[in-house]
């Protein structure tokens, strides 16, 4: 039988992932999870973006080849990927609301958070993974409530985590930031990735 090209999935709906993924021009297909995000009793950060980019991925490798339009005969590569921010040890989530972006940059203000992101990669055939976390650090700013309710007006970064967008006008808000791959802060480090692939036999350069 000749060597099957595995079929690439991103298991996520971020349209951010996706513009992320998208640097790498190979071609994949996007695929929402439907998983409990919800934390384990004292789950520690990176154990839980760990766990969830694995569940990610294994449960868009549930879902129907069919539904894949994939033929059956063609192994999957899905790639799983989750984030988190980190302050004082407790995780900041998505703020989905003004008054809670509000909050979260006004306790960041002067201080630096650390985010924390998942990747998975996982071959539906041999049902085996690879699996990291990347950490990257964003020093803030001291930061004014006019800037604060400026900056949320102007780009309404509600449904991030940690309520900016660093690719946009989020830059305005940071004194430095500091790790190995500016992607991992957009929320998919395309370096790891890059890894993962070629151990996996593809080559994105092909």
């Amino acid at each position: 039988m000749p060597h099957q090209k595995p079929k690439i999935i991103l298991a996520s709906s971020s349209i951010y992932r996706r513009e992320v993924l998208n640097k790498l021009s190979i071609a994949y297909e996007s695929i929402s999870p439907d998983i409990d995000e919800s934390p384990l009793a004292n789950e520690a950060p990176e154990k839980l973006v760990e766990r969830l980019a694995l569940s990610k991925a294994k449960a868009v490798a549930s879902i129907k080849t069919d539904d894949l339009n994939n033929n059956r005969e063609d192994p999957l590569l899905i790639i799983g990927s989750d984030q988190v921010a980190v302050l004082d040890e407790q995780i900041i989530t998505k703020p989905h609301t003004h008054e809670n972006a509000y909050q979260q940059l006004r306790s960041a203000s002067n201080r630096e958070v650390t985010f924390l992101t998942s990747l998975c990669l996982y071959n539906s055939s041999t049902q085996q993974h690879q699996i990291t976390v990347v950490p990257y650090e964003v020093a803030f700013l001291p930061l004014t409530a006019p800037q604060i309710e400026s900056y949320l007006k102007k780009e309404q970064p509600y449904n991030c985590a940690g309520s900016f967008k660093s690719e946009g006008l989020g830059i305005t808000l940071f004194k430095h930031i500091r790790g190995d791959d500016p992607n991992t802060l957009i929320g998919l480090p395309l370096i790891e990735l890059v890894k993962m692939l070629r151990e996996e036999g593809v080559e994105p350069l092909n």
